[in-house]
């Protein structure tokens, strides 16, 4: 896939419940793939998705704060800061 030269880190595909978290509120969102650098997720709806927010997964002890480099659908990709 061409998308996957352009990468610094190789992503791990994995299915974990994260939580996109602005301003006090969490909007649930499913991580598809996730690196050291990066993640993609779905949403139910990609409406009020900020492009900058943090992406919290508590089973991965994860938080990080990150911008959205790309949206097609339900699926957004970020970039962690």
């Amino acid at each position: 896939m061409l998308m996957d030269c352009k990468r610094i880190a190789p992503r791990r595909r994995v299915l974990k419940a994260g939580s996109i978290e602005v301003g006090g509120e969490a909007i649930a969102c499913t991580v598809r793939n996730l690196s050291d650098t990066g993640a993609a997720l779905e949403v139910v709806t990609p409406l009020y998705i900020p492009d900058r927010f943090t992406l919290s997964v508590q089973s991965k002890q994860l938080r990080r704060c990150c911008h959205v480099v790309w949206r097609k659908g339900t699926r957004i990709g970020v970039a962690f800061d």
